[in-house]
């Protein structure tokens, strides 16, 4: 059964899965059905629902997100990168929306990144290193309407992020740990802190700039409210 939906590919290191033509619609149904559990608990709930403008700036944030995923600054031998800004045009979403916002469109970008550049060797392994690591990035949406939300709510989304990148690291990659003479937690702590402290840093940078800071707060005004409105 599992064959069907992907195939091992084995070598000297390690076993990795590739997922077939089966398993990638399988994850695109899903996601979709995610979707619309996630619509319609909101609505049970009461939460608001989505408005065209919100779901056209969160496509653009997503797409741009996707883009600047494959730009990468600097790449780590075993997985991971410092990209083009990538996680913040996720972060966005939440900062614009609130955390429901955040955390659904975060989660449907991880169903994103796992179809578009699968790495698997389990099923756990999966769901942490995209579902629960990139969902983590929704986390912005706490800081919403704080002072300061979009540095505070990155910060909180790239730490959750780290969070579930780290369990990951110590418990499915910790075997390489003894390569560098390090324990599976240290080196997990070092090796993903690495490229998400890097590009958190070059993030947080770039937002205190001035003209910067200045027109991310216009572009919630124009994602929340529309063009000329307060």
């Amino acid at each position: 059964m599992l064959n069907f939906f992907a195939t091992p590919v084995t070598d000297e290191w390690e076993t990795t899965y590739q997922l077939t033509g089966a398993g990638y619609t399988a994850l695109v149904v899903i996601m979709l059905a995610f979707l619309l559990l996630a619509c319609f608990i909101g609505s049970s709930l009461k939460k608001p629902r989505f408005s065209t403008r919100q779901l056209v700036f969160s496509a653009m944030a997503m797409a741009l997100a996707m883009i600047t995923s494959n730009i990468k600054l600097f790449h780590m031998p075993m997985g991971g990168s410092v990209t083009l800004l990538s996680m913040l045009f996720i972060c966005l979403i939440g900062y614009w929306y609130g955390s429901y916002a955040g955390l659904l469109t975060a989660i449907a970008y991880g169903f994103l990144q796992l179809v578009s550049n699968p790495y698997i060797i389990s099923l756990p392994q999966m769901l942490v290193d995209y579902i629960f690591a990139f969902g983590a990035l929704g986390l912005s949406g706490l800081f919403a309407q704080s002072k300061d939300g979009l540095i505070k709510g990155y910060l909180a989304g790239v730490l959750g992020r780290y969070f579930f990148t780290f369990l990951s690291g110590m418990i499915f990659f910790g075997m390489y740990a003894a390569d560098y003479n390090m324990s599976a937690p240290i080196y997990s702590l070092v090796y993903n802190g690495a490229y998400l402290g890097a590009e958190a840093a070059i993030t947080v940078i770039v937002l205190c700039l001035p003209p910067v800071k200045k027109a991310m707060g216009s572009l919630k005004t124009l994602a929340v409210h529309g063009e000329g409105q307060g």
